[in-house]
């Protein structure tokens, strides 16, 4: 990295919520190893995030916690966008790319309850907040006897509602706990083998106006393993169609030039059916494809 690049300010676009601060700092810290010392955040409105008790089902469209981001993008508002790259929808509007894709966090789905019984020993009708439809399907699937029931807001809210006795436990994502300096609270970190994460679950992604001199720089970031997993399991969500209210999940781990990828959709009588592929690491895409066959 030349210094005349290291002296650039990069505007660094981010939701406001304390999660999304968080990722903006370890996307910030990751640019800053690259050789770039100036970051100025600058947080962007979602309408995800201007509806925080609406439910998923009534939220229209995609894009919920990302489009107002990338409008800031395409306008000159910022140079660059860090997200959760669950969040990014299927197709990206012109003039963008996914400049990077950062070490991952833990894919893993988490369960948090009230007063710290495991998930499987929490007794018939426990409430389980959610608002995934991949989680309440597997959690009917799993754990027959628990009752899911739909939640909204950041994580600090849910971990609100669950202590104030609106559900007896939550199911989050992993990664976010941990980068919130929670993830003590997590009493079960759910087998992502049979639990199957949403695709792209605990990555980072950070998005760039395409050919801009941002893009290049934060390309030096990219971490070729955990983009390679991450291609893959949205490939399985492409395949398909699908968005936020899919009831999908797709988990890749790679291992060296190995790529193995579990995928499980959930129909609409209960039955989940699952696909396991396992190919080569460059070849991310084609395994997506193969397991999105499968399922259907």
């Amino acid at each position: 990295m030349t210094s005349a690049a290291a002296a650039v300010t990069v505007r660094l676009g981010t939701r406001g919520s304390a999660l999304a601060r968080a990722q903006a700092d370890i996307a910030a810290s990751a640019l800053g190893h690259a050789g770039i010392t100036a970051v100025e955040t600058v947080v962007v409105h979602t309408h995800g995030d201007r509806h925080p008790e609406t439910s998923v089902e009534e939220l229209s469209g995609q894009g919920w916690f990302t489009a107002e981001l990338q409008r800031a993008l395409l306008d000159g508002e910022v140079d660059l966008a860090v997200h959760s790259y669950k969040d990014l929808a299927i197709a990206r509007p012109t003039g963008l790319t996914l400049a990077a894709v950062l070490p991952r966090g833990d894919p893993r789905d988490a369960a948090v309850t009230r007063d710290g019984t495991p998930l499987a020993d929490l007794p018939a009708g426990s409430r389980i907040g959610t608002s995934s439809p991949r989680r309440a399907a597997l959690l009917a699937a799993l754990h027959p006897g628990l009752v899911a029931v739909p939640i909204r807001g950041n994580v600090d809210t849910r971990l609100r509602k669950l202590d104030s006795g609106e559900v007896d436990a939550v199911l989050l994502a992993g990664a976010g706990l941990d980068r919130l300096h929670l993830g003590a609270r997590a009493v079960t970190r759910l087998d992502p083998a049979r639990f199957v994460p949403a695709p792209a679950q605990g990555a980072i992604a950070i998005e760039a106006r395409t050919g801009s001199a941002e893009a290049a720089l934060a390309g030096a970031v990219d971490h070729g393993p955990s983009a390679a997993a991450a291609r893959a399991e949205r490939a399985v969500l492409t395949a398909l169609g699908g968005g936020c209210l899919l009831p999908l999940g797709a988990w890749a781990e790679v291992d060296g030039d190995r790529l193995t990828l579990h995928a499980m959709l959930a129909g609409d009588d209960g039955t989940i059916a699952t696909a396991l592929v396992v190919g080569a690491a460059d070849g991310a895409e084609e395994a997506g494809r193969r397991a999105a066959a499968m399922l259907r």
